[in-house]
């Protein structure tokens, strides 16, 4: 894909930016979305691994080499033990921030300092790279509808698209023709690893689950 060196969770960012609407994000859920983004990859980077259910790091020196994925591998080390679900949403606003910090050193997002009530600082983020979302977006259009010339996405692309499509972030026609589809890039998503299906299909789940949920501000 366009950005193939961007992380999943800063590809899942940038997916659910509306490039019409680029001073606001596309969906209330963004955090637990790229929450599951980073727990993806770095189950299958083989940093995390499932044991009974649980999220444990595999090797407590090991790292990923990105901060936003490093910085999630050692709140989860620290961390009392706790299901994948759980992870997608507990204390997901401090990936999220890692990764709009991420986005805007690329130059993909945009900080603009503000103060609530003319006193609380904040940050509002607009889209900086239009035509990159656009690209990402038409890419990731591409990696539903199929694989031309029997050429299948990688693991990450295929997590991709079944995270962006449970986030409810793809159009839903398309998702609904391409249901069968979608099943067979979740299990891609999980096929580097024995195991890594059950945990891409878990978090996939959660992600579900917090896209219909009523939005968190």
């Amino acid at each position: 894909m366009t950005d193939g060196p961007l992380s999943l969770p800063a590809r899942l960012c940038l997916l659910a930016w509306d490039s019409a609407r680029p001073t606001a994000a596309g969906t209330g859920h963004l955090a637990g979305l790229v929450r599951a983004g980073a727990l993806t990859e770095l189950a299958q980077r083989g940093l995390l691994t499932d044991e009974d259910g649980i999220a444990t790091p595999v090797d407590l020196d090991a790292r990923a080499g990105d901060a936003v994925l490093d910085g999630l591998l050692e709140l989860v080390h620290e961390s009392c033990p706790h299901s994948w679900r759980t992870w997608v949403t507990l204390r997901a606003r401090v990936t999220l921030d890692a990764v709009r910090e991420q986005l805007v050193a690329g130059g993909y997002l945009r900080a603009e300092k503000k103060r609530v009530l003319g006193v609380f600082p904040s940050v509002d983020y607009a889209l900086e790279r239009v035509t990159a979302v656009d690209a990402l977006r038409e890419e990731t259009r591409q990696v539903l509808q199929g694989p031309p010339l029997a050429i299948e996405p990688s693991e990450r692309d295929a997590a991709l698209v079944a995270l962006a499509a449970a986030a409810e972030l793809l159009p839903e026609k398309d998702v609904r023709v391409h249901e069968q589809r979608v099943e067979e890039l979740t299990e891609r998503a999980g096929a580097t690893a024995p195991g890594l299906w059950k945990i891409v299909r878990e978090v996939r789940t959660a992600v579900t689950a917090e896209s219909t949920a009523p939005a968190r501000p």
